[in-house]
């Protein structure tokens, strides 16, 4: 049974050298780990027990849906595990997917746990990081089982899951019509539904996601986030990422005209303070975020 870790990164050297160290203590050692560089340079990595291929794409934005096709195709394992640059992996992680994909043909999410800022600068402490850890209040939390249902495909989360290659390429990868940031992850989840694979929550597999300064809804991709809302929309026949599109129908920036979502004006101080993570947050929220819009402008909120 071989099994390739796929990453994907862009800047934020320190967070996937942590990655790298903390997959460097799996109790069940990868046979890989496949890199997707959206820069043009490679990293500076540790030494490791496991080869460590860096696939250099460029620095032409952050084609979050290719790089993640980037390093599935050049992964040589059975079974695939993508990581966020972002996600320290506890060593168990390997062996708890591992234990899961031996026996289901599935698309498997792990646990994910929000570090505060500083909770990194000295090192990879794991029963530190699980004592100060937080989940995210807009996500599921672990199951009670080994394995959970999801039933739904918009809790598709790629910041932390596993599969088998084979129903991978199967699938046809993640579409890469989606270009920057958002809707990609909703539309695999769709596309893994629709052709009968399974979902499931798994218990274990964690991993520690590094604190990053953020926004939330993404104000920074808000061209790119308008962009796929309507390939999605052309492709199923309704808009995702609603959340996100009334937070920013709310803040003024967009309208829908005529059925597509069109800009209004440019974002500004006022839009990224309203949606910046703090340093004292392990994570920014959207639906904190809506709420206070909603409690500015009900009527709009309600129409």
């Amino acid at each position: 049974m071989t099994v390739s870790i796929c990453t994907l990164a862009h800047g934020r050297s320190a967070h996937l050298v942590n990655v790298v160290r903390a997959l460097d203590l799996q109790t069940e050692t990868p046979d890989e780990l496949v890199i997707a560089v959206m820069q043009n340079e490679a990293y500076d990595l540790p030494e490791t027990r496991f080869p460590v291929r860096q696939i250099l794409m460029g620095a032409d934005g952050i084609p979050l849906a290719s790089a993640r096709n980037t390093a599935a195709e050049a992964a040589h394992g059975e079974h695939l595990i993508f990581l966020d640059v972002d996600c320290i992996p506890e060593p168990s992680l390997v062996a708890d997917y591992l234990a899961q994909l031996r026996s289901v043909d599935a698309v498997l999410m792990g646990e994910v746990l929000y570090l505060p800022s500083g909770a990194t600068a000295e090192g990879l402490d794991f029963d530190r990081f699980a004592a100060i850890g937080v989940k995210h209040s807009d996500r599921a939390g672990p199951p009670v089982e080994a394995l959970g249902d999801c039933t739904d495909y918009r809790c598709f989360w790629s910041l932390n899951f596993a599969m088998r290659r084979a129903t991978f390429v199967a699938l046809g990868g993640f579409d890469e019509r989606y270009v920057g940031y958002g809707g990609e992850d909703t539309d695999f989840g769709r596309v893994a539904m629709t052709a009968g694979v399974p979902i499931n929550w798994v218990r274990g597999a964690r991993v520690y996601h590094q604190y990053h300064p953020h926004h939330m809804p993404p104000v920074h991709h808000i061209d790119s986030v308008i962009a796929n809302a309507a390939r999605f929309r052309d492709k199923w026949g309704h808009f995702t990422m609603e959340h996100w599109l009334k937070a920013f129908t709310l803040m003024g920036l967009i309208t829908l005209r005529d059925g597509e979502h069109v800009r209004l004006r440019e974002v500004g101080e006022d839009d990224l303070a309203l949606t910046r993570q703090q340093a004292d947050q392990p994570y920014a929220s959207t639906s904190v975020v809506l709420a206070q819009l909603e409690a500015r402008a009900p009527a709009i909120a309600a129409a």
